[in-house]
């Protein structure tokens, strides 16, 4: 891929990365938390998130995604450049987590089912032995949830930064409105953080930005729902009422 190319799909590498990386975080923190409560991961879930090189998987796209965004901008900075390597990093460590849950999966009941058979002595010191090495495997485990969550944490912060030169990315801002509860259950507490370091004091416009998109694509009942939810951040903004007055027109037209 050119560098123009990429340069002028940058609006939409944005709202992808931002994007890929909202369904990393829902999905892998399913995994994490069955982990919590009983020590399973699923290994085929794993296995679709990383995918191979002919069928990229979720966390394939998002580190691929994150190559572009931040190796390709004319305004490069530190928080980019951190955020590159995090999520290459997450990318890295869930394809041992992938590995690791293969082998519980796969290897530890085989064991159970081994050394509950009749063995000799000498059979038994062996198996006792090797079956500690997968016992260790769900250590490994264990670390790589936490580093891959303290990771993520991390990205949650350095995202709004970042994200904060994107406040007129109209497919960002629908993006965040058309899947707000999964924006907001992944970023939980730092939401407000995030929606105020990209519009600051005018969050209306994430509305009207969606609602703009949302039209333009001939979704207008969805384009309806965000331009009402922007007049009720500010009824008196004048852009907010100029999306507000095409909508009305559009309805009174199907009314009539």
């Amino acid at each position: 891929m050119s560098q123009a190319w990429i340069q002028t799909k940058h609006p939409e590498f944005v709202r992808d990365l931002f994007k890929f990386f909202c369904q990393t975080c829902d999905q892998l923190e399913l995994q994490f938390v069955g982990f919590d409560e009983n020590g399973t991961i699923h290994f085929e879930v794993l296995k679709d998130l990383v995918g191979v090189e002919m069928n990229k998987g979720l966390l394939w796209r998002l580190k691929d995604t994150a190559h572009h965004v931040f190796r390709n901008d004319p305004h490069s900075q530190l928080g980019g450049k951190l955020l590159d390597w995090a999520l290459g990093y997450i990318f890295h460590e869930a394809t041992k987590l992938k590995e690791d849950a293969y082998q519980k999966q796969n290897y530890a009941p085989w064991f159970h089912k081994l050394h509950e058979g009749e063995l000799n002595q000498s059979e038994k010191d062996i198996t006792d032995e090797l079956f500690q090495v997968l016992n260790q495997t769900e250590e490994s485990m264990r670390r790589e949830i936490d580093r891959i969550r303290f990771i993520i944490d991390k990205c949650r912060q350095l995202l709004p930064y970042y994200l904060h030169r994107y406040s007129d990315n109209v497919l960002l801002a629908r993006y965040i409105f058309s899947q707000n509860e999964l924006v907001k259950a992944v970023f939980d507490t730092e939401y407000g953080h995030l929606m105020y370091s990209i519009y600051e004091n005018e969050p209306e416009r994430m509305y009207v930005l969606a609602s703009q998109s949302l039209r333009m694509g001939g979704w207008m009942k969805e384009a309806a729902q965000a331009v009402e939810k922007a007049f009720v951040e500010n009824p008196t903004n004048r852009i907010v009422l100029q999306e507000k007055k095409i909508i009305d027109n559009w309805t009174t037209r199907i009314r009539t």
